[in-house]
C-alpha cells in the first residue's frame, strides 16, 4: 500500500515522488522506505520533487543518500529537484549537492531523465544553482 504522505506520479514515463514540506527525523526513514519501494518498480530513473520542501535535517539527507547508493548500486539513477536555496544550502554545505543530481525544476530533471533513460554510461550533469560551488578536478558527467 502506498504511503500517502509521499505521493508518485509517472509524470513522461518517469516516477516523480513529491518529498514534503519538511524532511526530519519523524519522517526520514518511512521516506527512505517509499522511495526504495518506488526505486525497485524497474524505472531506470527516479525523481524526487523537493519543490516543497523548506526544511531537510541529517535524517533527511542520510535517506536520500542511502536511496542513492541503493540506485545506483542497481544500475539506476536518483534525480532531485531543488529550487529552494534554503535546502540546497544544505546540500551545498554537506556535499550532497555533488553526490545527488540535482535541478532546479522537474522539467530539467525530466529532460535529462528522458536523454538518458535506457541508454548506458555516466548520469546527467547537474544543474549549478546560483552560488553553489562547482566540483573541480576528476572527469565531469555528460551534459543533458
Amino acid at each position: 500500500m502506498p504511503d500517502d504522505r509521499f505521493p508518485v506520479e509517472v509524470v513522461e514515463g518517469v516516477p516523480v515522488m513529491a518529498a514534503p514540506e519538511e524532511i526530519d527525523i519523524t519522517n526520514a526513514e518511512a521516506l527512505r522506505t517509499a522511495l526504495l519501494k518506488v526505486a525497485a518498480n524497474g524505472h531506470r530513473t527516479l525523481v524526487v520533487d523537493m519543490t516543497r520542501t523548506r526544511f531537510c535535517d541529517a535524517s533527511g539527507l542520510h535517506a536520500l543518500a542511502a536511496t542513492q547508493e541503493r540506485t545506483q548500486a542497481d544500475g539506476r539513477e536518483l534525480l532531485l529537484v531543488i529550487p529552494g536555496t534554503a535546502v540546497l544550502r544544505v546540500f551545498a554545505l554537506t556535499g550532497m549537492d555533488r553526490m545527488i543530481p540535482n535541478f532546479t525544476s522537474l522539467a530539467e530533471a525530466l529532460a535529462c531523465a528522458d536523454r538518458r533513460d535506457g541508454q548506458p554510461g555516466p548520469a546527467c550533469e547537474p544543474i549549478t544553482h546560483p552560488g553553489q560551488a562547482q566540483t573541480t578536478g576528476g572527469a565531469a558527467p555528460a551534459p543533458c
